[in-house]
């Protein structure tokens, strides 16, 4: 009993301060102050970074008033530079560990993939299976081919999808990446084919949005046909 008596009392006190709370934002002038804070502090737990809130909110105050600051602008802007400096080295070195643990997670599938049934290996590396072989003409490099695709990552997460936007894609089969250059021409119009590309035929350690660096793809693509 005396437990809930002791919780009861602390919900009235948090129900209590958040009543006097919105007692005080009563101006327009106190509204739009707390709604900016808001915002601010919504944007800052989303990059989470570190910082102090209190020497944050004495710097807004001082700056708006006009009042003396703690620091001067050149001595902002050194401090700023070196955070941003450390924030990079730290981006760099995650990334470079995200680009090692994929290559190796990659080399482990490939040398894994590449005796199942079915699949074939090119002098390149690629990697591909014929789910359908077609009976039209194989494209050239040069061609500009109509294909419906999904692209995939190798914990099955999907990261692009002509299927998924409900219609085909046309493109000059030499401005993609090599993996897709090199098997497509494999393809006569009308198949359907399984390619499995190492990071060097597809988007190396740059990687590329939702890609990782050294990122191995796996692409179900169907040659729907060769455009003039």
């Amino acid at each position: 009993m005396k437990r809930f008596g002791t919780f009861g009392a602390l919900m009235a006190a948090v129900a209590l301060s958040g009543s006097a709370l919105a007692a005080e934002l009563e101006t327009d002038a106190q509204k739009l102050g707390y709604i900016i804070g808001m915002d601010i502090g919504s944007s800052l737990k989303q990059q989470g970074t570190e910082l102090d809130l209190d020497s944050q909110y004495e710097a807004i105050k001082a700056t708006y008033n006009g009042a003396e600051l703690a620091m001067t602008p050149e001595e902002a802007a050194t401090i700023r530079e070196a955070f941003i400096a450390k924030r990079r080295a730290a981006a760099e070195t995650e990334r470079e560990g995200m680009a090692a643990a994929n290559a190796m997670e990659g080399d482990k599938f490939m040398l894994e993939n590449q005796s199942k049934e079915g699949v074939q290996v090119t002098d390149s590396g690629l990697q591909y299976k014929v789910i359908t072989m077609g009976d039209g003409p194989k494209p050239a490099a040069t061609d500009k081919v109509k294909v419906h695709y999904r692209g995939t990552l190798l914990n099955g997460e999907e990261f692009d999808s002509s299927y998924a936007r409900g219609e085909p894609i046309s493109f000059q089969l030499n401005q993609v990446i090599p993996g897709w250059t090199e098997g497509v021409q494999l393809m006569p119009v009308g198949s359907k084919f399984m390619f499995y590309i190492p990071p060097d035929l597809a988007y190396g350690p740059g990687g590329g949005g939702p890609i990782g660096p050294n990122a191995t793809l796996i692409f179900q693509v169907e040659l729907l046909g060769i455009e003039e």
